[in-house]
């Protein structure tokens, strides 16, 4: 008679660095606070919003950390904690590639190559398009879309360099599957980094770097802006499930394309949008 089959638990990851850009409130936060939660050392990044960026490292911590916050002022980096795999604040703006390089350059060289990249950093700026100013058009296809090369160039070397794989989460939006109406370039940008992350998860693959891309539908965060029973509207006549969706929901999916469990899904756009139609 054959021997019972067994099967043995397989170890847990080892802890792994995220950047994850955008992280001082809304969808950035939750990622940034779910990843932690799933025992990995988070690089939390901001452009203006310090209080907003400490708030979310202090969250990050564990309830037996002794936070022992210092200052690198060469890389505008704060450490929490005592291990080697701390939580750290990681300030620059998207938009300046030259920022971008020195702060990240210095940093993967400093602590060593990341693992994963969750690109959240975005903003919109929405007005009809013969209105639309030329200074909103650059800024959101600066921050949106030029962010992706910006903040991936300097840290793929080094990334691929470790021959350990990894994961590059994009966050797009419904906007950049669809259009809309007064986001022509938010929907331009968000369109652009859909292409972006196709092309490069072509590129990845062989060396086990997935590269897949989530676009949230209407989510509750500072960025829902709409007027008075519109929003009503919308969820009566466009989204089945009857509701917008939590920061958490779109952080839970991005946890799972951040995991071992994703291995064989890149080149993936995602919607979490509760059915809109």
């Amino acid at each position: 008679m054959p021997a019972a089959a067994t099967t043995a638990a397989l170890p847990p990851p080892p802890p792994r660095t995220f950047l994850v850009t955008g992280a001082s409130k809304g969808i950035g936060r939750a990622i940034a606070q779910r990843l932690a939660r799933d025992g990995h050392s988070i690089i939390v990044h901001y452009h203006n919003d310090e209080p907003g960026a400490r708030a979310t490292l202090a969250s990050l911590a564990a309830p037996d950390t002794v936070a022992t916050p210092s200052f690198d002022v060469g890389c505008s980096t704060l450490d929490v904690g005592r291990s080697p795999e701390a939580h750290r604040l990681l300030q620059f703006d998207v938009r300046d590639r030259a920022a971008c390089a020195a702060t990240l350059e210095e940093h993967v060289s400093g602590h060593g190559p990341l693992y994963g990249v969750i690109l959240n950093a975005g903003i919109a700026r929405d007005g009809a398009f013969p209105s639309l100013s030329a200074e909103d058009w650059d800024d959101v296809l600066r921050t949106d879309l030029d962010g992706f090369y910006n903040v991936l160039h300097p840290v793929l070397p080094a990334m691929i360099a470790a021959r350990r794989g990894g994961r590059i989460v994009t966050i797009s939006s419904v906007s950049g599957l669809t259009g809309n109406r007064g986001q022509v370039n938010y929907s331009a940008a968000k369109a652009g980094l859909i292409g972006a992350t196709k092309a490069l998860a072509v590129e990845l693959a062989r060396r086990r770097i997935t590269v897949n891309c989530v676009a949230p539908g209407l989510i509750d965060t500072g960025m829902l802006d709409l007027e008075p029973g519109l929003l009503e509207q919308i969820i009566e006549h466009n989204i089945p499930a009857r509701r917008i969706g939590t920061p958490d929901e779109v952080a839970s999916l991005v946890a799972w394309l951040a995991s071992d469990e994703s291995a064989y899904v890149t080149r993936q756009v995602i919607s979490i949008n509760g059915g809109m139609l």
